[in-house]
């Protein structure tokens, strides 16, 4: 079974502090056959904002959504808005030359303006400025050091480093030796946002249908879409599910593979809040099993870490969580846990996205690897301009070539769990 069923009840958001602080409307299944100029496969961040373009152009516009409107990683994930990508620039630029390197920094700056953009008119989001990174090892902060040097030289981007004492005043876990803090990213409530962004498509003339899966993609001079109850005949396709997405698109599936994040939310912390953070910021850290946490708006401490490599959730997934988080933070043990969810996002074997077009009027963006929170509305604009004939933002995240994982669709997960359940052994030994 893929993750699109695996851990999740039909057509409910995960049980996560969003959904239950926000009234997500129920919009109808697909009846019948429709005709439309595009057709978009999921409704999270990449197909709103392809499908918010091409109706702003005066396209036609259908999107289909197995579920509902931020079901998957778009309405569940840590609200972590980061700069770049899962790989630092000069890694960018001794693989790709300088000149594409650039392209795709401009294209992930413009994703973090058009997301704050609408944020500013949905103040339901509550977008907050600052994103950390803690580092654990002299190592690890020597390269954030010399990243940071680097971006301000050839970038004029300022990212400051901290040694220990002055990180530990900002993030108070000992276990950091340091951390960089860059003001330019950001946190917010991801299922504002992406209700927010269908809103602002609806209003522009897209058509969004829920709980309507499609099962099969049949292609063509136009693709005709196959859901349970109805039929799409559109000209051009963007698949936008990332790690939800069933094997449907053997192009996409081959390179993109879903992993499960957990993240729990304590009670309302409004006295204590600063005995962990000194600001109102995101923070992420440097292990594999990476840890990233923030407070929200109501200052409920939102903690999550990946440890689970199979499509299936671990039975117990709050307790090894919450040990993870009291680890980190002494201070917080014995707090009162209110919300423990899960989810999957989509990971490539370079930890870059693969946004491409697979087919000459079927485009696909999936497989951002924890760094989609802006990327990807940025991978659905891309897509949506090339529909419209602007093919250069496309032709930016094409430069990345992402390469097929091992043993394909059916030997991923196996070869990919054991190599990443090395990695988190190498976490917790402290190598």
């Amino acid at each position: 079974m893929s993750a699109l069923y695996r851990n999740d009840r039909p057509g409910q958001h995960a049980p996560s502090v969003y959904a239950a602080e926000v009234m997500a409307p129920e919009r109808p299944p697909l009846t019948g056959e429709v005709r439309a100029d595009v057709a978009v496969i999921g409704a999270g961040f990449t197909g709103l904002w392809a499908a918010l373009t091409l109706a702003r152009a005066g396209r036609s516009v259908v999107v289909l959504d197995a579920h509902r409107v931020g079901f998957g990683a778009s309405g569940r994930n840590g609200g972590q808005v980061h700069s770049g990508f899962n790989l630092s620039q000069r890694a960018l630029e001794e693989r790709l030359g300088q000149d594409r390197a650039r392209a795709l920094w401009d294209l992930s700056e413009a994703a973090k303006v058009q997301l704050r953009e609408v944020c500013a008119a949905a103040p339901e989001t509550h977008y907050r400025p600052g994103v950390a990174h803690g580092e654990y090892g002299a190592l690890d902060l020597a390269e954030a050091r010399l990243e940071a040097d680097h971006m301000a030289r050839h970038y004029g981007t300022q990212i400051e480093v901290m040694g220990r004492d002055a990180f530990a005043e900002l993030v108070k876990a000992p276990a950091y030796v340091g951390g960089t803090l860059d003001e330019s990213g950001g946190h917010l409530q991801p299922l504002a946002y992406a209700l927010a962004l269908a809103r602002m498509a609806e209003a522009a003339g897209a058509v969004i249908f829920e709980r309507t899966e499609v099962s099969d993609v049949a292609r063509g001079h136009r693709v005709r879409l196959q859901t349970p109850r109805g039929r799409v005949d559109a000209g051009h396709v963007i698949v936008a599910g990332n790690g939800y997405l069933p094997n449907i698109l053997p192009e996409v599936n081959r390179r993109v593979m879903p992993i499960n994040s957990f993240i729990a939310a304590t009670k309302p912390l409004p006295d204590r809040w600063q005995e962990v953070l000194s600001r109102d910021i995101a923070v992420s850290d440097s292990k594999f099993v990476v840890n990233y946490y923030r407070f929200d708006h109501q200052k409920r401490f939102l903690f999550g870490g990946r440890e689970s490599y199979s499509i299936g959730f671990p039975r117990d997934i709050q307790t090894a969580l919450i040990a993870r988080m009291e680890r980190l933070f002494p201070q917080l043990q014995g707090v009162r846990i209110d919300h423990v969810w899960g989810g999957s996002l989509g990971i490539t074997p370079s930890r870059l996205p693969h946004v491409a077009r697979v087919a000459p009027n079927i485009l696909s963006g999936a497989g951002f690897s924890g760094h989609g929170v802006s990327l990807s509305g940025m991978a659905g604009r891309v897509m949506a301009e090339a529909v419209l004939g602007q093919d250069a933002g496309l032709s930016t995240f094409e430069a990345l070539k992402i390469p097929t994982f091992p043993g394909g669709t059916a030997l991923r997960a196996p070869i990919l769990t054991l190599a990443m359940s090395w990695y988190a052994l190498r976490d917790r030994i402290g190598l």
